[in-house]
């Protein structure tokens, strides 16, 4: 079986999910279900059938949670020693060396990533080509836009 790393975030947003579609969804799914089973004719029943298909969907994404839960590595980065090395978990501040521009990152999961809250895929180019090298070090990444200059300023674990 193949570990796939994730944060303990990651690993609780995934468990509130679970939760949700459980506690949730999965039984007001099943209360449309007998509702529209109870108009009659069910050839017919477009209720009837739009809940059955959002609980193939529920049921589906159920699964498929409960898959990346079990084969993940939860990684808690805030137990781990600092000690200046970008691994997994991190939390980075950069400066683009060419634009002379600082950003932060966090380098997550791949189910984790999102631009949008600064986590990147601990697959992406720009993960890779930072894993393994330490605080201080200048770092040329090859991503789809060009090669970029990446200082590394600061490495966190939060």
């Amino acid at each position: 079986m193949i570990r796939v790393p994730m944060t303990v975030g990651g690993a609780t947003r995934l468990q509130e999910e679970l939760d949700r579609l459980k506690k949730v969804d999965r039984p007001r799914v099943i209360n449309s279900i007998a509702e529209a089973r109870a108009h009659g004719d069910l050839k017919e029943n477009a209720e009837y059938h739009a809940a059955r298909e959002e609980q193939g969907f529920i049921e589906g994404r159920i699964a498929e949670i409960e898959a990346k839960l079990s084969n993940a590595q939860i990684i808690d980065i805030s137990k781990i020693d600092n000690k200046g090395k970008v691994i997994f978990g991190v939390t980075l501040d950069l400066l683009d060396v060419d634009k002379d521009e600082e950003k932060t990152y966090q380098i997550v999961g791949d189910d984790e990533a999102d631009i949008k809250h600064a986590k990147i895929s601990v697959n992406s180019p720009i993960a890779r080509g930072l894993i393994g090298k330490f605080e201080g070090d200048e770092v040329s990444v090859d991503t789809p836009g060009g090669t970029v200059v990446y200082e590394i300023l600061k490495v966190k674990h939060i």
